[in-house]
C-alpha cells in the first residue's frame, strides 16, 4: 500500500506544478481592453479631456462621440462604460432605464436633486462637481481653530444640504447656522447671518453665487471682517478665502481608479477622491491673516482626513 501511494504521489505531482504554472500565467494575461465612450456637449476643452484619459488608459478603446450624435442608451453595447460630462448628459441617460454602466462627471447635487430628487438610477454612478461639504467644514476648522458658528445661507434648492452639514459639523466642534434667502435683491438676511455666525460657507448654487451676487456677498461679508470660504475656485479668485475643489488631473485620477474595477463595485455616488486647496492671500492679509501655501494646505487637509 505505502509503494502505491508513493507511485500516484509521483504520478500527479508534475500535473499540479503546470496547473499552478498555468494559472500564474493566465492571471498574468493583460485584460481585455474595454470601450470607453465619452460624450458631452462638444468644445475643445471636452476633446483635451478625452485624450488625456486615452494617453492615461492606452490598454483601453477611448471614443468621444459628441451628444448630438448619440442613439438612444438602450441601443450602445452593454460591454462599454459610458463617461458622461455635464446635466444635459446626464439627462440623456436618464432618457432610458437601461444602458451602459455609466460614469456620470461634471453634475453638482443641487443639479442632480433637481433632475432626480432623492433618486439614484440603477446603473449610473454620480460624481459630484461641488466640494464636498465635509471637506469644507474641515477646512474652516483649519483656518479658524476658534469659530463655532458656521453661517450658510441657502435657498429652496439647497436646503437638503443643511441636515448633511450639521451631522460633518458635530463632530468637529462647529455649529451650522441656516439662513434663507429667497431674495437676493434683500441684504437683511445676509446682515443677519454675518451677526449670527462666525464665517460664511458657500454653497455650490448658482442662485445664490453667482456673477451678479458677487460683489454684494464678499464686500458686505469683508466689511463686517467675515470670511467666505468656496464655493468653488472662480469665488476665491474673485474675493473669497479658499476652497477645496478637483481639477482635471484629479477627475482622471479618479476615473482611472474607477475604471480599474468592475462596475459592479462602483458607487451609486461618491466625490472625487483627488482634490487641492486653493487659498486668496490678498483677501487673508485684509483680513488679518497668514495663509500657508496651497499646497501645504492641501496636505494639512489630507492629514487630517487621514486621523479620522
Amino acid at each position: 500500500m505505502r509503494h502505491s501511494a508513493s507511485w500516484t504521489s509521483r504520478r500527479t505531482a508534475p500535473w499540479s506544478t503546470c496547473l499552478l504554472l498555468l494559472c500564474c500565467l493566465v492571471a498574468s494575461l493583460p485584460t481585455r481592453a474595454a470601450e470607453l465612450l465619452l460624450s458631452a456637449e462638444d468644445s475643445p476643452a471636452v476633446r483635451g479631456f478625452v485624450n488625456q484619459l486615452a494617453e492615461r488608459r492606452p490598454q483601453d478603446e477611448v471614443r468621444f462621440l459628441p451628444l448630438d450624435q448619440l442613439p438612444p442608451p438602450d441601443r450602445l453595447p452593454g460591454s462599454s462604460r459610458l463617461i458622461l460630462l455635464g446635466e444635459k448628459a446626464l439627462e440623456w441617460r436618464l432618457s432610458s432605464t437601461s444602458g451602459p454602466p455609466t460614469l456620470a462627471l461634471r453634475i453638482s447635487r443641487i443639479q442632480a436633486r433637481r433632475l432626480l430628487g432623492e433618486k439614484r438610477p440603477n446603473g449610473v454612478t454620480l460624481l459630484w462637481s461641488d466640494p464636498q461639504p465635509a471637506r469644507q467644514l474641515r477646512l474652516a476648522r483649519l483656518l479658524f481653530p476658534r469659530a463655532q458658528r458656521i453661517g450658510v445661507l441657502y435657498d429652496k434648492h439647497s436646503a437638503f444640504l443643511l441636515e448633511e452639514l450639521r451631522h460633518a459639523a458635530a463632530p468637529l466642534g462647529l455649529t451650522v447656522v441656516g439662513q434663507p434667502w429667497p431674495d437676493q435683491g434683500d441684504s437683511r438676511p445676509l446682515l443677519s447671518l454675518l451677526g449670527n455666525s462666525d464665517l460664511l460657507l458657500g454653497l455650490d448654487d448658482e442662485d445664490l453665487y453667482n456673477a451678479r451676487t458677487a460683489k454684494s456677498l464678499l464686500l458686505t461679508s469683508y466689511t463686517r471682517q467675515r470670511a467666505l470660504l468656496g464655493p468653488s475656485v472662480s469665488f476665491v479668485r474673485a474675493g473669497s478665502l479658499a476652497s477645496s475643489y478637483s481639477d482635471q488631473a484629479d477627475w482622471l485620477a479618479t476615473l482611472d481608479e474607477l475604471l480599474d474595477q468592475p462596475p459592479g463595485h462602483w458607487p451609486r455616488a461618491a466625490y472625487p477622491a483627488y482634490y487641492k486647496v486653493m487659498g486668496n492671500r490678498q483677501v487673508a492679509r485684509a483680513l488679518g491673516m497668514e495663509l500657508a501655501s496651497d499646497s501645504e494646505l492641501e496636505q494639512q487637509l489630507v492629514a487630517g482626513e487621514k486621523t479620522q
